[in-house]
This record gives C-alpha cells, structure tokens and sequence, in this order.
C-alpha cells in the first residue's frame, strides 16, 4: 500500500491531474470514479489506483472483474485525497493513455453516411466542453475538432463533465483551424459559422449533405478570420431582451437541427 504523499507515484499523479504539460509529456490523463473506469477501454488504462476504503466497501461485480483484468495499486484513503482532483473522491483513479488520431481517419468517408463535425474555436470553460461532447453523442456528430487555443480537454474537469463521451465521440486537437476548414471543404463537407452579424437564420439552411458548424469563444465568438473560412454564416433568432445562447446550448440546437432534417429526410 502507498502510505506517504511524497511517493513517486503520487507525484506524478497531481503533476497529471494540474499541468497539460505534464500530460502532453505522458501522453496521458485521469479519470477518477467507478462510472468513468467502466467506460475507458481497458487497453487504454496505465495504471489504477484504489483507496483503501474502497478496496473494503466496493461490491460492483462490474467493477470488480474489469480490475482483474488490468491490476491495481491500493493507496491509503489519506494519501488518495491528496491524489484526488475532487472534493470528495469516489476512490478509484486511473491513468489513461490520451488518443493519438489523424485528419485524415475523419475525412476518409469512403462512401460512407454524410458526416456531420463540430469545429469549436476559443472554448474555454470545461462544463461547455464537456456538455458539447455528451451532446454531440445524443445527436450523433461524427467528429468534434477542438481548436489548440481551447480548454484542454484532458484538464480533469473537462474529463468529468463529459460523463463517459470523450470515450464515444472521435475527436482531434488541431493546431491550424483554418487548414482544417479548407480540408473539411475540399472533401465535399460544408462548414457553416455560429455567428451573429451579417448571418441568415440556421433552419433556413439544409445539414443532409456532409456539414460542418463552427463554434467560437463564450464571450466573443469566432475570430473574424476563421468565420470567413465558412461556406455559410448562420445564427439563431433571439427574441426578448436575450442577445445570444450559452455556447453549449447553442451547439446543440445546431447539432440536434441536422440531426432532425436527416431523420426527417432521410440523410
């Protein structure tokens, strides 16, 4: 049992859970918490760490058949707060590997269902992350590409607030946004802009054919220059005195909408 917080392993479990850095040079991130185990891949899991409390009390037949399978080290309930990014620890910490994925695996349709992508610029609060991601899963987006100046999205908070999507739903970071939408457009898939000014309303426009939606910033939107890279700018009527949506809540009005003209016509 690892009794004392100056553990090397300790170490390097708080380095994951505050520094991107630290994951980047890992390629790694956590998860904590028996919903999230269950969900990651097995071959995808580095290590497990288990309190001692919840060695004791753990009774998920689940649960206990999957950590056969991987192996684990016990941490005393002490020291696992200390490793521990939440409150109040459910006892069950992991480090898993991060994906290592290409363009080219999304853009390669190869005759396949039109796809449909979220494009997100300038995110950077994690429960708007994370909430894009699980709704993007309901809708059944096909891809989520996460701009590099984006929350990170292996940050431990990020990670919760998916609930399990970040396992479901392909996604890439991307360094050269606008390389991307001229890649997106080469391949046939229409990108359309979440923006407000100078934008046509976005059930005037058809998503049955490959689509694309760019999302920008909480606070300021898309940068200008990455908006122009769009085939179409769309926004969503207001009325009242509301001037715009959460972003998250704006994503899934777009992504569901696409999601109702393809059930409806069959795309």
């Amino acid at each position: 049992m690892i009794t004392s917080a100056t553990n090397p392993q300790v170490k390097r479990i708080v380095q994951l859970q505050e520094k991107a850095r630290a994951r980047d040079q890992e390629t790694a991130f956590i998860i904590e918490g028996s919903r999230m185990f269950l969900e990651a891949p097995a071959d995808m899991i580095r290590n497990i760490y288990l309190s001692e409390e919840f060695l004791l009390k753990n009774r998920q037949p689940e649960v206990q058949d999957k950590l056969e399978q991987v192996g684990f080290e016990t941490v005393s309930s002490e020291v696992f707060r200390k490793m521990s990014d939440t409150e109040t620890p459910q006892g069950i910490l992991c480090v898993v590997k991060q994906y290592q994925r290409e363009v080219s695996g999304f853009l390669d349709n190869k005759g396949g269902k039109p796809p449909l992508y979220m494009v997100l610029e300038d995110i950077r609060d994690p429960g708007n992350m994370g909430t894009i991601f699980r709704t993007g899963e309901g809708a059944g987006v096909d891809g989520i590409f996460i701009g590099s100046s984006c929350v990170d999205v292996y940050n431990p908070k990020t990670i919760r607030s998916t609930m399990g999507s970040v396992f479901r739903v392909p996604f890439l970071v991307v360094e050269d946004l606008p390389n991307l939408i001229v890649n997106l457009r080469h391949t046939g898939i229409r990108v359309f802009a979440a923006q407000i000014e100078g934008a046509g309303a976005y059930d005037h426009e058809s998503y049955i054919g490959g689509t694309s939606f760019l999302i920008g910033n909480e606070a300021n939107g898309l940068r200008p220059e990455t908006a122009e890279q769009a085939n179409v700018k769309i926004k969503i009527p207001m009325e009242g005195k509301v001037e715009s949506l959460n972003v998250a809540t704006a994503a899934a009005v777009l992504m569901y909408e696409a999601k109702r003209q393809r059930r409806q016509y069959g795309g």
